[in-house]
This record gives structure tokens, sequence and C-alpha cells, in this order.
């Protein structure tokens, strides 16, 4: 029987770029597993701003070129916006996201907290972080998002907030949100629909994809058409995908795949992030260069249709992909 060109080829080359996330060198606690080896003992303020402008230093001189953030990131905006200060040339060459409506209350511990970040989204909310955010990132600031937006969000109905975030886009700032749970596509789909007067408001969207959690994919694939920037976050599932940890039935074939391709697992699940026609940039949340080092390969894996399909048939129901992800334990 003839081979199927289809099963074979390399997947098209795509736009997408890998970009870095602080999520996880920004505060002492986080959820990505894994983090108990990854980080300092000591995780010391000053610890984490030099793991963090090790990461971002590594990053550029790879070919890195956006930088991701948060209000609710512990201390991620002042680390990122000491590394741009540091680097007036490179500066100019970064893209800059950052996201408001999480603050951060964990009080630089990461245990015994009941709770490390608050979601609000609220105009009291939006103009203290738009104040904070440019307090240290100025007019560096590029891309600024919603944080975690759901169906009931007010960000999706809220006339006083769209006011105000219409008028941060006339500044040049471009406005979207990310997402989260199991009803992304609904809150993108919603998104789209958001104008003010007569204009849309969101041309942004960060959302979660990877291989156990897709459902988000169609909706991501119309934000693209609409002419947003799409952004994918946790490609690698908070660690679930990491060599390390994708060592049960949910994640063979991930293996199998990483095996026939002599890829690792990690870059695996970041290429085939990467290999999604609407995906312009790929996070990788590296806490370590090493891991760094590996996440980046992604740029170089190919893909075949064949590898895509094997790599489907793993997606999880989105209702237990967020159970197990609310499961997971703040280290």
């Amino acid at each position: 029987m003839p081979t199927d060109p289809a099963a074979t080829a390399p997947a098209r080359p795509h736009p997408a770029r890998l970009g870095l996330g602080t999520a996880a060198v920004g505060r002492p606690g986080y959820i990505t597993l894994g983090r108990d080896a990854d980080l300092p003992a000591e995780r010391s303020v000053e610890a984490l701003r030099e793991r963090t402008h090790a990461l971002l230093d590594a990053a550029y001189a790879a070919g890195v070129r956006y930088f991701d953030t948060a209000r609710s990131y512990g201390r991620a905006e002042e680390f990122l916006a000491q590394w741009l200060d540091a680097h007036p040339e490179e500066a100019p060459e970064v893209t800059v996201a950052s996201k408001w409506g999480y603050t951060y209350t964990a009080g630089w511990r990461s245990d015994g907290v009941a709770a490390h970040e608050v979601k609000e989204h609220s105009t009291a909310v939006y103009d203290r972080q738009i104040r904070e955010s440019r307090a240290l990132l100025g007019e560096r600031l590029d891309v600024y998002l919603v944080h975690s937006v759901v169906p009931a969000s007010p960000a999706l109905t809220d006339p006083a907030l769209h006011e105000r975030l219409a008028a941060l886009a006339a500044e040049g700032v471009r406005v979207g949100l990310s997402t989260s749970g199991p009803a992304q596509g609904d809150t993108i789909r919603e998104a789209l629909a958001v104008t003010v007067e007569g204009r849309p408001l969101f041309t942004a969207v960060q959302a979660t994809w990877n291989v156990l959690e897709t459902s988000a994919a169609p909706a991501l694939a119309e934000a693209h058409k609409a002419g947003w920037l799409v952004v994918v976050k946790e490609g690698m599932a908070n660690g679930r995908l990491a060599g390390r940890n994708a060592t049960g039935a949910d994640t063979a074939a991930l293996r199998a795949v990483a095996a026939r391709t002599a890829t690792t697992p990690d870059a695996l699940a970041l290429a085939a992030a990467a290999a999604q026609p609407w995906a312009d940039v790929v996070l990788s949340g590296a806490a370590t260069l090493d891991q760094l080092a590996s996440n980046l390969t992604a740029a170089r894996a190919r893909l075949t249709a064949q590898d895509l399909a094997a790599l489907a048939a793993m997606a999880e129901p989105a209702e237990a992909y967020w159970r197990t992800r609310a499961s997971l334990p703040w280290a």
C-alpha cells in the first residue's frame, strides 16, 4: 500500500515564535510541578531576581523577543523592568506583555498561604494596577491583558472598564485578555464581540493550549482570523508534560513521539503548540537555564502530520483537565 504523503511530510513551517513567561520565577510559590528541585532553597527576592535576569539574558541571546509577566507574579514585573533598564539597546527589540486583574497576596511566602492571589476585574483594580505597571514599565508596555477572564467576568460586560481599556489602546498598547477554565472558547467568542464606539476592543488573547487541553483551538482560530495576537500559555500543562513528570499512561504518546523524533518531551509539547496555524507566540515557563535551553529546541522540531495526530489523541475532556490543574499544589 502506498504511504500517505500527508502522514509523513514535515508539518508546514509556522510563524509561531517562542516567548518567555515569568510566572514561575517572580514569586516563591507557584503550581508548576517540581519547583522544589528547580529553585534555590532560599527563595529570597534577590535570588529570584538573579534567576529571572539569567533567564532573560539566555532567552534574549537565543532570539526570544516576547517576554510575559503580570501584576500578580510577585515581583516579576519589577524584575523584568530592571532587566530592561539594564539593557537599553536590547529593550526596543522586545515585546513586553503584562496582565492585570489579580492582586498578589502571598507576602513572599510559598506555603501556609490561604490565597496567593485574588482576582477582581473592577475599574478600581484596573486603575491601581495600570498605574503600578506603568510606574515600572513606562512606555515599554506593549500588551496589557485582563488576567484569567471567564464568561462571567465584568471584563466582558462593564462599559466603564471598556472605556478605560479603549483609552489605553488609543495610547498604542494592545489590549486583550488571558483565559482559563473549561469555557475558554466561550470567553474568547464573547470577547470577540465586545466593541467600543463600533470598534473591537480586544486584539490579543493568551490562552491555555497543550496536547492535553485543546478545547480552545476553534475559538483561537477565530481570534487569529480576526487579526488578534494569539499567545499560548501552559504549553507544558504546568509541568505535566516535562520529561521528569511525563511518566504515566496519559503521556505515553508524548514519550513515543519524542523517542521517534529524538526530541525531549518538553520541547515536543511546545513544538506541538507552535505547529497550530493560529499560534503567534508560545510561552516557555522555564525556571532553570537547562529547562530553557531544552524548551527552545522546540523551534527546531519538525513534526509530521502523523506525529501531530498521535499527540492529538492525548487530549482530555476540558473539565477533567481543569479539575486536575486546580488540584496542583503551590510549592
